[in-house]
């Protein structure tokens, strides 16, 4: 990975670069982040690589010990429930706030967000599909004018797109489920109904959750497979 010149700092740069590999898959939960191998991949100092493991310790992707360093955290059926209830919290109240705040030209950029969703359901690109709908949340973050939340939210992403990874392998009937929840958050957003839309955000929040708690108890099983047999 390059690093670039841009605004962005370096600290947060190399977070971003680590993140990406927990959120992935490349780095597995229980795995010792090894800081003499990002320095020198990224050509960076120890200091710039800690500065950036304090950073990616506040969004839950990793647990720092003393005198064991930093690990990628755990994802446990127990932790994800409790990411998503809290997220749909969270979001619940930034829809509610999108609700009041929105313009026209807003409304068009949301039914265009429709159609590109609908793509990424017939294509069954599921990473896209749940991508593209966080990245709209995370705009309206940015305009709702509310920095408690909004910091809250920023937290929380990485863990949630952590955990929508595991469903890569999700079927499209699954995704077009998908699809029409978050269809009835935007439907609600535009006739400014904030109660509706934090509503039917919690249910587009549990079903993206049982998704994910799946997929995460095919994993461990496929693990405990591996496992058992390594031992034979």
């Amino acid at each position: 990975m390059e690093l670039d010149q841009s605004s962005e700092g370096l600290s947060e740069q190399i977070a971003r670069h680590i993140a990406e590999q927990i959120i992935s898959g490349e780095l597995v939960e229980g795995e010792r982040i090894q800081e003499l191998r990002i320095a020198k991949e990224l050509d960076v100092s120890r200091g710039s690589v800690r500065e950036a493991l304090l950073l990616l310790q506040r969004t839950y992707l990793i647990d720092i010990f003393p005198r064991r360093g930093a690990i990628v955290s755990e994802m446990s059926a127990q932790q994800m429930r409790a990411l998503f209830d809290t997220s749909s919290m969270i979001l619940g109240s930034l829809v509610q706030r999108s609700c009041e705040i929105w313009r026209q030209q807003d409304a068009e950029q949301m039914q265009k967000l429709l159609e590109s969703l609908e793509k990424n359901v017939q294509a069954g690109d599921i990473e896209h599909f749940y991508d593209a709908i966080f990245d709209f949340l995370t705009l309206q973050s940015q305009r709702i004018e509310n920095p408690y939340l909004s910091n809250m939210y920023q937290v929380l992403l990485p863990s949630i797109r952590r955990g929508y990874f595991l469903t890569l392998n999700t079927s499209r009937r699954e995704l077009q489920e998908a699809l029409d929840l978050f269809r009835l958050v935007i439907d609600a957003i535009l006739v400014r109904k904030p109660h509706q839309a934090a509503l039917f955000m919690d249910d587009f929040c549990r079903y993206l959750r049982n998704l994910v708690l799946e997929s995460l108890a095919r994993m461990k099983q496929i693990e405990l497979a591996w496992a058992r047999r390594s031992r034979r």
